[in-house]
């Protein structure tokens, strides 16, 4: 008869919520980083040179676990295309929509843009059969449900207006739940280092165009509080993305999504009430109330 060794009864356990723990950091960075992303753009810094600043921000979490790891990249054929696809998929759809808020309503855009976890559920029900429990399925729907609810502001506006930026929505959001359903099952061949490290890459090869984007005929604030405070905000946002590799490594895709794609609003919404002062509308406060039940739900069912 052999003796169970007392880690061994808790080690399982502990490696099964590591995607929790994951999911929880990406939610608090990009919750911070979404309550001050907008400062960079307010002090006249714009938002194509922010996400230029993103890409080169991406550079230091990039070495630093690809380092650990003693920069042992996986360069298979599959792996690259696993790494550009998710890496061009997530920034690409960064980069057109930079265009589509320009020609629309930012309130009616960001609500389609945050049901992309719909796409990520789908394809991994479908094609990596993922399944969860009750609580995990009722936590999902509640999260979907809350999603469109952090940006939705109904104010005058027909949908004859939106034939521009309406299809683009659909676009970034099919971008983006397609992205993170290739980063769990990239997740499956090959290491996250790799995978955030070709997410770096593709995102620097698409700074160029973000930077010819740019109207420089506009003032352009080059000060500290400009591309340096730009800096600092977006290395939450890059640090955020890492955690989030290694939350689909440890975790079920059709969880993950929808937590960090509620629970991030969900912190963004309290910190700006704390910093601001702000009360958020009713609408908002329905959506808080059901990310939270949902994020509650989505952790016990783990």
């Amino acid at each position: 008869m052999t003796e169970t060794s007392p880690t061994s009864s808790t080690s399982a356990p502990v490696a099964s919520r590591r995607w929790l723990w994951f999911a929880l950091m990406t939610v608090g960075l990009w919750g911070v980083w979404g309550a001050f992303a907008g400062i960079s753009a307010q002090r006249g810094f714009p938002e194509t040179l922010v996400y230029c600043v993103w890409a080169v921000t991406m550079i230091v979490p990039a070495v630093v676990v690809m380092q650990r790891e003693k920069w042992k990249l996986d360069r298979d054929p599959r792996s690259i295309l696993y790494g550009l696809l998710i890496g061009l998929t997530g920034a690409g759809g960064q980069m057109i929509l930079f265009y589509a808020v320009s020609t629309g309503p930012a309130y009616l855009i960001f609500p389609i843009i945050s049901l992309s976890p719909l796409v990520t559920i789908l394809m991994s029900l479908m094609v990596l059969r993922e399944r969860t429990s009750r609580l995990g399925a009722l936590g999902v729907a509640l999260a979907l449900v809350a999603l469109p609810l952090f940006d939705f502001s109904p104010q005058g506006f027909s949908f004859a207006n939106g034939s521009t930026w309406f299809p683009l929505a659909l676009i970034i959001m099919l971008c983006w739940g397609v992205q993170a359903f290739f980063m769990k099952l990239a997740n499956n061949r090959m290491s996250a280092e790799s995978i955030f490290f070709y997410m770096m890459l593709t995102g620097l090869m698409l700074a160029p165009v973000a930077f010819a984007m740019t109207d420089f005929s506009k003032p352009i604030n080059w000060g500290w509080d400009g591309p340096w405070l730009a800096g600092a905000i977006q290395m939450l946002n890059a640090i955020g993305a890492l955690f989030l590799v290694y939350a689909f490594r440890h975790g079920k895709a059709i969880v993950v999504a929808p937590l960090t794609n509620a629970g991030a609003p969900l912190a963004t919404a309290v910190i700006a009430l704390i910093v601001a002062g702000v009360m958020p509308g009713e609408l908002k406060m329905v959506g808080l109330a059901l990310a939270f039940v949902a994020a509650a739900l989505l952790a016990t069912a783990a």
